[in-house]
């Protein structure tokens, strides 16, 4: 700790408040005491602390009162009670107006100088976890910008003049040239597609997309990402198997983000596999709910990884050589599920593969 962080006393026994600063005398911390309540918080906006402990039983405002006050005005402060009359109903409460531990008297030094430890440790922790959601955001933001400016435009232009140079020579060419090209510009169409998707996706108005629902059928979207993956599953001679129990209703959804997020899974599990594997797709109807799992036999994810998986530009620790990502795929599909009010999950185990499991809604009815 260093001489920054600050820390206020507040309790009406003068024997406490001596007590206390004589305890963490010699420590790098700057002190300040208050005899009460209304004391303490005239002094807490002015003296900004880290680290706040409170006396429950003072006369006028009680240190309840106090320590609600003090979350309403910066719930990134620490709070810790210190009291004579500690009881579980008490400290329950305390907890409730935001109190981080509790200290019952009388206590000794060392007591009193590890919770002033552990207190501050905690507003360090609660400290760096704002910064890291604004740096999270900021990334957020600046992705968005990339995608928008670095990819859209250029492919932008490709598309305009491929259109024009079709219009061109399509008389002129055979009929093998000109689906190449009609290829060509479906493609450069999807990625086009695909790039609005990241920004709608990346950007707070996601809900947008909810615009575009109307029934559609898994059975093609599958198809359609399997085809879309299948160059790269094929430079890694990986096969792909898909297991389709029909009939399957149709799901409320948008077909270009459904895609988009089977794609990544698909992606994810090809690039984590190890070549000549295969990935196996399977589609069922199970309680009014289409599920989808992909699976691999691939590195696998170890059980800290997991929880932090679908986090945005999340890459991955793994030490096993594998394809580097952008660590924005698998939480694109994140939301991309959620906004078709389905859930995704993964079952993995480090050297035997992963398993993700999509479930979506269905439709009542046939298709």
């Amino acid at each position: 700790m260093n001489g920054e962080n600050k820390i206020l006393i507040i309790d009406d026994e003068e024997v406490v408040l001596d007590s206390c600063t004589e305890i963490l005398a010699g420590s790098d911390y700057i002190l300040a005491t208050a005899s009460n309540g209304t004391e303490g918080l005239a002094i807490l906006e002015e003296f900004e602390p880290d680290l706040v402990f409170v006396d429950l039983k003072m006369p006028g405002i009680s240190g309840l009162d106090v320590l609600e006050r003090i979350y309403s005005s910066n719930p990134t402060i620490v709070t810790i009670v210190i009291t004579g009359y500690a009881t579980v109903s008490s400290a329950i409460e305390a907890m409730k107006q935001g109190a981080y531990d509790f200290l019952p008297k009388p206590f000794t030094p060392d007591e009193f100088r590890m919770i002033t430890k552990r207190g501050l440790e905690k507003r360090s922790l609660v400290l760096e976890t704002i910064a890291l959601r604004k740096e999270k955001e900021m990334l957020r933001e600046n992705f968005a910008a990339i995608v928008s400016h670095e990819l859209k435009s250029p492919l932008g232009a490709v598309q305009q003049n491929l259109y024009t140079l079709i219009d061109e020579i399509s008389g002129n060419i055979t009929e093998d040239q000109l689906r190449r090209l009609q290829r060509m510009k479906t493609r450069i169409a999807d990625l086009i597609a695909l790039i609005n998707t990241w920004l709608r996706v990346i950007s707070v108005d996601i809900d947008t997309i909810k615009d575009h629902f109307q029934p559609i059928s898994i059975p093609s979207i599958i198809e359609k990402a399997v085809e879309s993956v299948q160059p790269h599953a094929i430079r890694k001679n990986i096969e792909i198997h898909t297991k389709i129990e029909t009939p399957l209703n149709p799901v409320n959804g948008e077909e270009v983000t459904l895609t988009e997020a089977l794609v990544n899974i698909c992606t994810n599990a090809i690039k984590f596999s190890h070549l000549g594997s295969k990935i196996d797709i399977m589609a069922e109807e199970m309680d009014r709910n289409l599920v989808i799992s992909i699976s691999d036999t691939g590195i696998g994810i170890s059980k800290e990884e997991i929880p932090y998986i679908f986090d945005d530009f999340y890459s991955g620790r793994s030490n096993q050589v594998t394809e580097k990502g952008s660590g924005i795929g698998l939480a694109i599909s994140r939301r991309i599920i959620e906004i078709h009010n389905g859930t995704i999950s993964v079952d993995s185990e480090i050297g035997k593969g992963s398993t993700f499991s999509i479930k979506i809604p269905v439709i009542e009815g046939d298709l």
